[in-house]
């Protein structure tokens, strides 16, 4: 006899087969009990009818807690009712590990609860669609990245240099010299792809941010390309055309998981039609005053509220171009006719999910970076090896930064950033 997994069941209609799975929930109706049961790849209901087993089979099953750990046998057979599709009619129960007080019950518990047991709310329904649906997102990226030539680099993950300043970094002593946990690979990214063209990272950053809200992380997974011979607009022409990837690869091999969490899958749909809209910073700060919002002027760095508004002005996710220079890092190229914006771009998704993208063309130039390194008040001989990259062969270069987590809220419609990623960190309990 043939052991399965829940998600195969499909390919074993009639069969008798087994399957190790978790009791998720049960529930009893005189002589039939109705397990839902899971494995890791999906749920689906085992029915025990009493005149079909035996009386210490029927019993056992009445008996059985959530989360115990068993081997079922029975046969697959098709369930229309259901969102799966499949069921199993049991015919033998066999009990692996036996669960008692387990403390997530099917009633409501708070968030901060549940990321207190996340090593155990990762077992429910809808965590595990949103493993899933991460799962997936990780994949499409190296998929989308090697089809379109770039090569993986893995930049370090502590540093003696910042890219956006140190005031937010977690500092270490690192054999009497001062090290920070990457907030970026992004300036390696550049040497990078001076030797290999175009390269993309994958890994945690860090951010010793006190920001306890539904979008901010301490420690979060980001992507980050780097390209040589490109300026602003064809970055981000690769930059909707991954995020339009994304949101087809889950389209298309994500329907189980879009469906556990109630995703409207045509929602997603509409934000893979390219191009994606633009607006200017200053476009942008007109457009929010004139619709009510006084907590905002030129210079200012837009909140939550206003990224919101704005790209729900829109039906799909919006680039915000040209920010002022006094709110961004050092390293971007200033504006050809204009000195109080640089070349950059912040991606923001629609539905209130926030930037998902930030980035820029580079500054080329190497006095004027010199210059911004120093205005920044920045250590000039920790970054002497960046200055080399505008003093040997300099070219176009542009690049940005795609947060995994927040991505994934976004396309999985979730409420909050923290049920995409797979554990807490120590600190994100403290301040998520």
């Amino acid at each position: 006899m043939e052991q399965i997994q829940i998600i195969d069941a499909k390919n074993h209609v009639g069969e008798t087969v087994k399957i190790g799975a978790w009791v998720a929930n049960k529930r009893s109706s005189g002589k039939i009990s109705f397990l839902q049961l899971r494995d890791g790849t999906a749920y689906f209901q085992a029915v025990v009818v009493k005149n079909d087993v035996s009386e210490e089979v029927f019993h056992l099953a009445k008996e059985l807690t959530q989360e115990t750990s068993i081997i079922v046998t029975g046969e697959i057979r098709e369930d229309t009712r259901s969102k799966f599709g499949y069921e199993l009619g049991v015919q033998a129960i066999e009990v692996i590990g036996e669960s008692h007080d387990y403390p997530i019950t099917p009633k409501e518990h708070g968030v901060d609860f549940l990321m207190d047991h996340r090593h155990l709310w990762l077992r429910s329904s809808q965590q595990h669609a949103i493993m899933l649906i991460r799962n997936e997102v990780i994949r499409a990226t190296y998929e989308f990245f090697n089809n379109n030539g770039f090569v993986k680099v893995d930049p370090p993950i502590l540093t003696g240099s910042a890219p956006e300043g140190t005031s937010d970094l977690f500092e270490t002593n690192y054999f009497d010299q001062k090290a920070y946990l990457s907030q970026s690979g992004q300036l390696y990214m550049e040497a990078a792809a001076m030797a290999l063209g175009k390269v993309f990272s994958f890994g945690p950053t860090f951010r010793a941010e006190k920001s306890k809200t539904r979008r901010h992380l301490i420690e979060f997974w980001m992507i980050e390309p780097e390209m040589a011979f490109m300026h602003q607009e064809e970055s981000l022409e690769v930059q909707e055309q991954y995020v339009a990837y994304l949101v087809q690869s889950v389209l298309d091999n994500c329907e189980y998981a879009l469906d556990v969490l109630g995703r409207d899958k045509d929602t997603l749909k509409n934000y893979t039609k390219l191009p994606y809209p633009r607006i200017s910073y200053d476009d942008a700060v007109e457009l929010l005053k004139k619709n009510g919002f006084e907590d905002i002027e030129w210079g200012d760095d837009f909140g939550s509220p206003h990224e919101t508004f704005i790209a729900n002005s829109f039906d799909r996710p919006v680039f915000i171009l040209n920010y002022p220079k006094a709110i961004k890092p050092f390293y971007m190229k200033p504006h050809p006719t204009r000195e109080d914006v640089v070349i950059c771009a912040d991606l923001i998704a629609p539905e209130g999910y926030g930037e998902i993208i930030g980035g820029s063309e580079r500054a080329t130039d190497y006095d004027f970076l010199l210059e911004q390194i120093r205005e920044a008040g920045l250590n000039e001989e920790e970054y002497s090896w960046y200055l080399d990259l505008r003093k040997y062969g300099t070219v176009p270069h542009a690049g940005f930064g795609l947060g995994l987590e927040r991505t994934i809220t976004f396309i999985a419609g979730i409420d909050h950033v923290r049920e995409a990623i797979p554990f807490p960190r120590l600190l994100n309990r403290i301040y998520p």
